[in-house]
């Protein structure tokens, strides 16, 4: 049994939720979102709160439960809060900054990376070693985040990189001589 697929999602204030068959769409401060589920799940309102129960007790339908649940939680914690993603960039000479709609990093490379910023996405840089990602859809930050991550990713040796803040960086012991 799906222990997190049992719990039934609220619906925060502010943010209003519908279920049309296999479709349930949010609106909130922040935005729109909407999420299909699979059919080997089924998806019901109930006393203001979603819930998801598997079609049948197939193994198929039980790995798709939680999964599905926790879904639907995220698109409603998107409409209402957004998500956010923080990086780090560690060494010399290494930066980012802002170009219109491009985020220019200088990552020890012969040229500076272009990188568009997607629709429906923000990116800031409050320091040039600092860059914070948001939005509304925590599958695109993440995915945005880990495609900037790895233009050039953290080295075990100096620790030169970027990487996601908080993130521990295994450090490697270098020669002996």
């Amino acid at each position: 049994m799906s222990r997190i697929g049992k719990k039934p999602i609220s619906i925060p204030k502010g943010v209003t939720a519908t279920v049309d068959g296999q479709t349930v769409t949010a609106k909130g401060t922040k935005g729109e979102l909407m999420f299909v589920v699979n059919d080997e799940v089924l998806v019901k309102m109930e006393d203001g709160a979603i819930a998801v129960d598997p079609r049948d007790q197939t193994k198929v339908a039980r790995s798709k439960w939680g999964m599905s649940r926790t879904m639907i939680a995220n698109i409603l914690a998107g409409v209402e809060k957004g998500f956010e993603k923080k990086l780090e960039i560690n060494g010399v000479g290494y930066r980012a900054s802002l170009q219109g709609k491009n985020l220019q990093l200088a990552l020890g490379f012969s040229h500076e990376v272009l990188y568009p910023v997607p629709e429906g996405i923000q990116i800031t840089v409050p320091k040039p070693t600092e860059i914070l990602i948001s939005g509304i859809d925590k599958q695109r930050v993440g995915q945005v985040a880990a495609e900037i991550r790895d233009y050039r990713g953290p080295e075990p040796y100096k620790g030169k990189g970027v990487k996601y803040a908080g993130e521990v960086i295994v450090r490697k012991e270098g020669k002996k001589k």
